[in-house]
């Protein structure tokens, strides 16, 4: 059963252990709940993802600090459910507190990280394609190509194809502004693939 479906409000028929939907969303409220806690955001519209998420599982507010129960709880659901590292969050920590040092800074962050995973996430399909589709049952070799596509987009200057090299350029730019490393990017880009490796396909899709 999805972790989300009560939240969601997904039928029998569509509920599954683990899915993107719900990993990209636990990844938003952790963000959400650093930005909260470094900025001292009271206005839990401020960050609808973990209103959501603190209603959903009843999540008490802990010293009266608004994020700090939230950030707790979602670190260990990514950690025990998807298996993320220490490493990991530290580096979303960082991130946060380098970009986000007043409250007119947290939607340009959200926006510039919003586009880097779409831009990372389309850009690693087209290089490792046929790659993408190699059994699950086969998670080290398709972690470590994942990490040598990473690698190649980080540090490779001259592409075939100038739209690669756009936006593997692009995506250079913004992993410095954000503060990511490539082990971060491999092992984010590593769990939405084999999450979507578990999801149904539809019908028509075959």
């Amino acid at each position: 059963m999805s972790i989300f479906s009560k939240l969601f409000g997904r039928n029998s028929e569509t509920k599954h252990a683990g899915s993107v939907e719900d990993f990209t969303l636990l990844i938003r409220v952790y963000f959400q709940s650093v930005i909260a806690i470094n900025l001292g955001i009271t206005n839990i519209n401020f960050i609808p993802d973990v209103a959501n998420f603190k209603r959903t599982f009843k999540i008490v507010t802990q010293k009266g600090k608004l994020g700090v129960a939230e950030k707790s709880r979602s670190r260990k659901m990514l950690m025990q459910d998807y298996g993320l590292t220490e490493n990991f969050f530290a580096e979303i920590d960082a991130s946060v507190k380098k970009n986000c040092k007043n409250q007119q800074q947290v939607q340009p962050y959200m926006f510039l990280f919003q586009g880097f995973s779409n831009d990372l996430m389309m850009l690693m399909g087209n290089l490792m394609q046929w790659k993408f589709r190699i059994p699950g049952l086969f998670r080290k070799l398709l972690y470590a190509l994942t990490e040598k596509t990473v690698h190649d987009i980080v540090t490779k200057t001259v592409w075939k194809k100038d739209e690669v090299h756009k936006t593997a350029t692009g995506i250079r730019k913004c992993k410095e502004r954000l503060g990511y490393s490539e082990q971060w990017m491999t092992e984010y880009v590593y769990h939405i693939v084999l999450l979507a490796k578990k999801e149904p396909k539809n019908k028509e899709d075959k």
